[in-house]
């Protein structure tokens, strides 16, 4: 696992999963990461983003677990609408203050 994989992780594993327990199809940590990087390069919406997944799938697969493959438009959806945004956000520059840091 390389220092950004380990420090994603380390960062976003603060993030409370708001799912209940029996739907939880895709990991929370592989749906953010999805979501990260598929906004990055350009995804401007969830259909765009599940569009990144499937695209990637290949090489999102060599780092992430991706247990049910990658995750819905609806699902990307639901999951960021249940999120607490404040903690995402604490999670989030908390991760980038860390990459910034290495670089």
């Amino acid at each position: 696992m390389n220092i950004l994989n380990a420090s994603f992780l380390e960062h976003f594993a603060k993030l409370k999963d708001p799912r209940i327990e029996r739907s939880k199809e895709h990991l929370l940590k592989d749906i953010i990461a999805i979501a990260i990087l598929a906004i990055i390069s350009g995804a401007d919406g969830w259909v765009a983003i599940e569009a990144y997944g499937n695209a990637k799938h290949e090489w999102l697969k060599s780092f992430l677990e991706l247990p049910n493959g990658i995750p819905s438009h609806d699902t990307f959806s639901r999951v960021f609408a249940r999120i607490e945004p404040q903690q995402f956000q604490e999670c989030f520059l908390s991760w980038v203050n860390a990459i910034v840091g290495e670089l």
